[in-house]
């Protein structure tokens, strides 16, 4: 209705009564105003304050927060050049004076911003750093020379559980992690908070077919052993100090047939205590444990 008064005001030469001043268009760029260029750090624009919330939230998939976390990334040569660091006053402070950026920009963002990127309930510690995915490293880089630990996950797909995994491997000294990549979580988001740095210095091999993987371990003079809850050797009598590489199963089935079926032996964590079974990020510790004492005995 009321384009069709400004029309027929301008054919009879009547200027439209003033808008008054809440009707007022808002100049882009001006400090407060809704209408100002979004700031291409947020996924959308924002809206009212109280209403959707979570609009600004990025994909967690393509962020890396905490402290720990952000601190390797920044460290970690691969990442040279690339991805966009956000951080509090306080901790840009930090960064700069303690040299610790290796070359990142960063900018300056008030808390309750960052935490609106974020999944609910994240903890940023005032650090969140865009990135894109790593490239990894192919699968002969790890399998030659045959020497120390290798784990490999089928098919796990919880980041935490993942996260951990990558976290003991680096604590009991394992020379890299094998997945496949078509089921397994991004490097980044849950599952980077939760390794706390590792898989930014632990490599990573990502490949298309796990059984063929373990075959190509073998012929590099790896022994493959798959721990099964129902296993025909306990973990100690399947570890003789070889290079030994470790393949956990998914959290719920385990470890599929095939795979099963390509390991040298099938081990089991014994537990006098009677419960059933760990957590599979607790068994994978139990595991590298028990691997690197066989390596350095």
């Amino acid at each position: 209705m009321s384009s069709n008064r400004e029309r027929n005001d301008r054919k009879s030469g009547r200027k439209p009564p003033p808008r008054s001043r809440s009707e007022e268009p808002a100049k882009p760029g001006r400090k407060g105003d809704r209408a100002a260029a979004p700031d291409p750090w947020d996924a959308k624009p924002a809206r009212e304050p109280g209403r959707d919330k979570g609009r600004d939230r990025l994909d967690p998939d393509s962020l890396i927060w905490g402290r720990h976390p952000v601190l390797a990334a920044l460290a970690n040569p691969a990442r040279q050049g690339m991805g966009r660091l956000m951080a509090t006053a306080d901790r840009a402070a930090e960064l700069e004076r303690d040299k610790l950026l290796n070359g990142h920009a960063v900018e300056v963002v008030d808390g309750d911003r960052l935490a609106r990127l974020l999944p609910p309930g994240a903890v940023h510690q005032g650090l969140v750093f865009k990135v894109k995915p790593l490239e990894g490293v192919d699968l002969d880089d790890l399998a030659h020379p045959a020497r120390g630990i290798l784990v490999m996950l089928d098919q796990l797909t919880d980041p935490q559980n993942v996260g951990a995994i990558f976290r003991s491997a680096l604590a009991f000294g394992a020379r890299g992690i094998i997945v496949q990549d078509r089921h397994s979580p991004a490097l980044a988001g849950p599952l980077a908070k939760t390794a706390a740095g590792a898989t930014e210095r632990l490599p990573c091999a990502r490949v298309t077919n796990l059984s063929r993987a373990l075959r190509t371990l073998q012929e590099a003079g790896w022994h493959i052993v798959g721990l099964e809850g129902e296993g025909e050797m306990t973990l100690d009598e399947a570890l003789d100090g070889r290079p030994t590489a470790l393949v956990m199963g998914s959290e719920g089935d385990g470890l599929r047939r095939l795979v099963a079926e390509n390991c040298d032996t099938l081990a089991r964590i014994p537990m006098p205590g009677g419960f059933e079974s760990l957590n599979v990020s607790n068994a994978a510790a139990v595991a590298l444990y028990e691997a690197s004492r066989k390596q350095t005995g």
